[in-house]
């Protein structure tokens, strides 16, 4: 055998290249993100996943392999995670003062992002399986994986639902708010790390840091509220016929 084909070899069974891939593919999108002027069907994250999802099925990799060469990077979610108390630590002052807006629009958000999976699921003929998986889908995965595989969901299902969830909302986001005509970053970071969740959060805060202060407030209490409403909206729909 040659030496290329000895080192191509090699790096097939490394974990370096899944992560300079992943990194690679990501600066590039993120260029082109800037390069078009921020176009909201170009948000890194969506041809980001579309091209490492090409690279694996081209080269018959499965995805445990694919996870174990970009585990160093699934350690940041932690740091990062923690990280974003900063932000809201400097809106402390105006989260108290919005606490019953919030308070309301997180309620209403939770309940109709919980029923409208399901209700849309049901009404289609879904499965029991698939209504479960999709109910979690507007939470952040740490949490919408553990209670859809409680409740007899697929996680896998769950985490293609919030994965969809997240871009589709950062895509949306930017129209729905210019028919409201919200010009309040507050306003928007809640509403993106309400519907939106992780990846809501992280585009809210390259905007703006009030707006991502405001966006990770949403999503970590959506996703408690929603750990706290799945088991009402589970009865609820375990009793229709």
């Amino acid at each position: 055998m040659s030496p290329l084909h000895d080192v191509l070899q090699q790096l097939s069974h490394s974990h370096l290249p899944w992560l300079v891939l992943t990194m690679a593919v990501y600066l590039a999108t993120l260029a082109l993100y800037k390069r078009s002027r921020c176009h909201p069907l170009l948000i890194p994250v969506f041809p980001s996943v579309v091209i490492i999802v090409g690279v694996l099925l081209a080269t018959d990799t499965p995805y445990a392999t694919y996870q174990q060469g970009v585990q160093w990077l699934s350690l940041l979610i932690g740091p990062a995670t923690v990280a974003l108390a900063i932000p809201l630590y400097a809106q402390r002052a105006r989260i108290y003062a919005l606490w019953k807006p919030i308070a309301v629009a997180l309620l209403v958000g939770c309940v109709v992002a919980l029923l409208s999976a399901m209700g849309i699921a049901w009404a289609l003929g879904g499965s029991w399986e698939t209504l479960i998986s999709l109910a979690p889908k507007s939470a952040t995965i740490p949490i919408a994986l553990p209670m859809a595989e409680r409740f007899g969901g697929l996680p896998s299902l769950a985490a293609v639902a919030v994965a969809v969830t997240g871009i589709s909302g950062c895509m949306l986001a930017p129209l729905l708010l210019r028919i409201v005509r919200s010009q309040d970053p507050a306003v928007e970071g809640f509403a993106q790390g309400l519907t939106a969740h992780a990846i809501g959060t992280a585009r809210s805060i390259q905007i703006n840091p009030t707006a991502g202060a405001f966006a990770a407030l949403a999503m970590g209490l959506n996703g408690v509220l929603t750990a706290l409403l799945m088991p009402l909206c589970v009865a609820l729909f375990q009793k229709l016929p």
